[in-house]
């Protein structure tokens, strides 16, 4: 068994969890998240808790076990607290603006990007240089912060370009002249 899959998910007051045979549905404050589970496992809610078991306890079923544990945590986590990744953009002339849902996004192109993030998932900008990207769905939260960063990734030599807030870029040492 998993050491993960082992462990007790704790149900928050005001969480809603429905369990069907192939789908788990989790309500909270900050929305609804769905997922669907794989038929090697079954979910059990027991006393406030829930727990992840095996049907069979074979080697190739026991990979589920800790992943689906971990995607339903997560799921209770994002409908009681949400998700939140934070982005920063450094670089003359680079900034962002939103425009209704949509963000717009100068960062040295000869056009702006526009981008629209998936149904749930927020976006605000601060100083028109950092971007925060939350909701309740860690996975979508992760790739719209993973996309907006693929616009303008840092460049190793002076770190331009959209990065994540404590994300350290190793830069590289430029060309020397060759003289000694």
């Amino acid at each position: 068994m998993s050491r993960v899959g082992k462990l007790p998910i704790v149900v928050p007051n005001g969480v809603e969890v429905k369990i069907s045979a192939a789908e788990v549905t989790v309500k909270g404050p900050k929305g609804t998240l769905q997922q669907t589970i794989h038929p090697t496992v079954a979910i059990e809610q027991r006393d406030g808790k829930l727990s992840v078991v095996l049907r069979k306890n074979l080697k190739e079923h026991k990979r589920f076990h800790g992943l689906t544990r971990t995607l339903v945590n997560n799921m209770v986590i994002g409908v009681t607290q949400g998700f939140k990744k934070e982005l920063s953009m450094i670089g003359v002339g680079y900034r962002a603006n939103m425009k209704g849902k949509t963000i717009k996004l100068l960062l040295g192109y000869s056009h702006p990007i526009e981008y629209t993030p998936l149904t749930g998932v927020n976006l605000q900008v601060d100083k028109q240089n950092n971007i925060t990207v939350s909701g309740a769905n860690k996975e979508h939260v992760g790739q719209v912060a993973a996309t907006i960063r693929s616009f303008r990734p840092p460049e190793p030599y002076h770190g331009k370009g959209v990065r994540y807030k404590n994300e350290v870029i190793a830069t590289k040492v430029g060309k020397s002249s060759g003289k000694k």
